[in-house]
């Protein structure tokens, strides 16, 4: 099973070890938004998912009880695992038991922006032997602002001393196992978590005044964390005793459940925000810090990053819409009058980093059609420029881009996407991050590469070259655009612009 926390729901996916999804379930989530404020409470998480995961067994037990009357001698399936996968930043802090000490500042939570500065300021000669660039959505910066300490205070955190510093994934994993237990490496990347030595850097935490803090160990993602007890099977339905695995972040877990998994490999995760991920050898080195590297189970490394442009724009622009409806009306509008850089928040993270960035759109749509069209293809726009910037850095891109995400049950979309990027697009049959996190926990409790048992491909989309030479243009409109602001740095825009 995988149990992915969203920004606006949880959901939970049973799988089989060649790849049937058995059950699955979901629950929504709310949060408080204001200007740069996102703000959710823990116990929002756990009662998510919670109804989450009850909702798959109960479709769970309904299959294996059709299986079992088919052929009895299989009997009653069962969970072999779980891992579980958040959104990359969010951050809180606990006491010793896991009792949340504040609320949950999300991923693109925006107030950290001076503790940020301070931050890369006072580590900058780790940051740069590791190729970070700590960014306000980051969790260190978060964990600055949460304590009031450095920038703010001079390094007072007496009022949090001793608390424990807890990821998304974190919350849920202690209340499954009934304490708190290690965070994977992969979440702590964005608190300052160094993969090379596995360690975390303490002599930095000691500059900025978070050394009073708890830091937690840390398990690479695949490592067993412990088993579901009594309390938590009695809110959840699973099993006592059930294995609980280690995570990665929401986009390192669509990696992992894209069948993008091998050295050239990307993929393309499309929610509420964009976030791209590769495949690399050795890590993908940038100046800028606006891509970084994961560490993948197997070895490899996991470059990417993640924009702040995605379909949250249309949510917010078009609410309650049927987006159905408005995909064949943006059929007819290629391109649109206008073109669109749709931020879903204030700030771009990627593929530059940009914290006053806001939604750009150039010219005034004629319709409601015309300006839903643009978003659709602002993203894609978008999607093309990130891409360009990992080729910039020299990283490889062979084969088609797989996309996942929620964003992929609009037909239409995906085929803009895959015209505008003029690259082949494969679509896997279950676009979930949640899928990703059952890959991992198969692999956690049977030892073998349960990806390329799992993953399974629906389709791939071909490019239409004439559709794509239509965006050409736009493209480039955009590119001077962002360059023309201070927010794409000219290099970067040149390159895009001549090999985009």
């Amino acid at each position: 099973m995988g149990v992915d926390l969203g920004t606006q729901s949880v959901r939970a996916l049973a799988v089989t070890d060649d790849g049937r999804v058995l059950g699955r379930g979901s629950a929504p989530l709310t949060g408080h938004r204001e200007g740069d404020r996102h703000e959710q409470l823990p116990a929002d998480w756990w009662r998510g998912a919670a109804d989450a995961i009850r909702q798959t067994l109960s479709a769970l037990s309904a299959s294996a009880s059709a299986s079992a009357s088919a052929a009895p001698a299989r009997g009653r399936a069962r969970v072999r695992g779980v891992a579980v996968c958040g959104t990359s930043g969010t951050v809180l802090l606990t006491d010793a038991r896991g009792v949340p000490l504040t609320p949950a500042l999300m991923y693109d939570d925006g107030r950290a922006g001076a503790e940020a500065r301070y931050a890369q300021e006072t580590g900058a000669d780790v940051w740069d032997a590791l190729g970070l660039r700590i960014q306000p959505s980051w969790a260190l910066a978060k964990l600055l602002w949460l304590t009031g300490a450095g920038a703010k205070s001079g390094g007072d955190t007496s009022t949090l001393q001793g608390a424990r510093v807890c990821h998304q994934p974190d919350f849920i994993t202690a209340r499954l196992v009934g304490r708190p237990v290690p965070t994977d490496s992969s979440h702590a990347l964005k608190t300052g978590y160094d993969l090379h030595t596995r360690s975390w850097p303490t002599a930095v935490h000691d500059r900025l005044g978070l050394s009073g803090l708890d830091f937690p160990d840390v398990a690479a993602p695949g490592t067993p964390l412990g088993t579901v007890c009594a309390e938590a099977a009695a809110d959840t339905g699973l099993a006592e005793g059930t294995p609980v695995i280690a995570g990665m972040t929401d986009g390192c877990a669509a990696q992992l459940g894209s069948g993008a998994w091998e050295v050239g490999r990307w993929n393309t995760v499309l929610g509420t925000t964009l976030v791209l991920k590769g495949v690399t050898a050795t890590p993908l080195r940038d100046p800028a810090g606006v891509l970084y590297n994961h560490r993948s189970p197997d070895g490899h490394w996991l470059p990417g990053g993640a924009s702040s442009v995605g379909a949250g724009a249309l949510t917010h622009a078009f609410p309650g819409a049927d987006l159905a409806r408005l995909d064949r009306l943006a059929a007819d509008r290629e391109p649109a009058s206008v073109v669109a850089y749709p931020l879903v928040s204030r700030g771009e993270r990627f593929p530059f980093l940009a914290p006053d960035a806001e939604a750009l759109t150039l010219g005034r749509p004629s319709d409601d059609a015309d300006h839903y069209a643009a978003l659709l293809q602002g993203v894609a726009l978008a999607e093309r420029l990130c891409l360009a910037y990992v080729r910039f850095l020299g990283a490889p891109i062979d084969g088609p881009v797989t996309f996942t995400g929620g964003a992929t049950r609009s037909d239409y979309w995906n085929q803009l996407r895959a015209d505008v990027l003029g690259r082949p697009a494969a679509l896997p049959e279950q676009a979930d991050s949640a899928l990703g996190m059952a890959v991992l926990a198969a692999h956690a409790v049977t030892g073998d590469d349960a990806a390329r048992r799992m993953v399974r491909i629906r389709t791939i989309l071909e490019p239409r070259p004439e559709a794509g030479r239509r965006f050409d243009g736009p493209f480039v409109t955009l590119v001077d655009a962002l360059e023309r602001r201070g927010w794409l740095p000219s290099d970067t825009a040149t390159y895009a612009r001549e090999h985009g």
